[in-house]
């Protein structure tokens, strides 16, 4: 099962990035090709009959699959960015976070308004930043496809925040 082929590779990095926190590194899976093509094949096969115009990946380990779910789709990626990293015009989101705001941006001329729009994390947690993605995606006149994710915390309850935004949700591999 790709579920436990993904937990088996990733790292638990313990109080990063401050205490309390058990970081689920990625970049093992990175180490493994077979794996990296495993992932890509359980999305695609999950995507089957649901319309995807572009995947947006969010930054940055979001870039990952998510461009290479882009190019096995056939379809364009566009980078979601942290404030002050895109060189062309831009549409950006501020949001809150738990201890403050950030803001991301889309360059303005990602996607064609009317758009169907997948978006990619490595990783589902409150679903804070995704929620504010959608909400930039659909303020550019672009429609929410469904969301993808290599895990996901169900313990932060994120699937339930954007399920009202779209219920194709595809997580590989949950921790509880």
């Amino acid at each position: 099962m790709i579920d436990e082929q993904i937990k088996a590779a990733v790292r638990d990095i313990p109080d990063f990035p401050k205490p309390g926190i058990i970081f689920k590194d990625i970049t093992t899976i990175l180490q493994n090709p077979v794996l990296c093509q495993t992932i890509i094949d359980a999305f695609a096969e999950r995507l089957k009959g649901l319309r995807v115009d572009v995947v947006a990946g969010v930054e940055s380990r979001g870039f990952l699959f998510g461009l290479m779910l882009a190019m096995r789709l056939g379809v364009p990626f566009v980078p979601v960015r942290k404030a002050g990293k895109l060189p062309h015009a831009i549409k950006q989101k501020v949001y809150e976070l738990e201890y403050g705001t950030a803001t991301i941006e889309i360059h303005a001329d990602a996607f064609k308004p009317g758009s169907y729009v997948l978006i990619h994390d490595d990783l589902l947690a409150t679903g804070g930043t995704v929620t504010a993605t959608s909400e930039l995606i659909a303020e550019m006149g672009g429609v929410v496809a469904g969301f993808t994710f290599v895990i996901g915390l169900n313990f932060l309850k994120g699937a339930a925040r954007i399920k009202p935004i779209s219920d194709q949700i595809i997580v590989l591999a949950e921790y509880e």
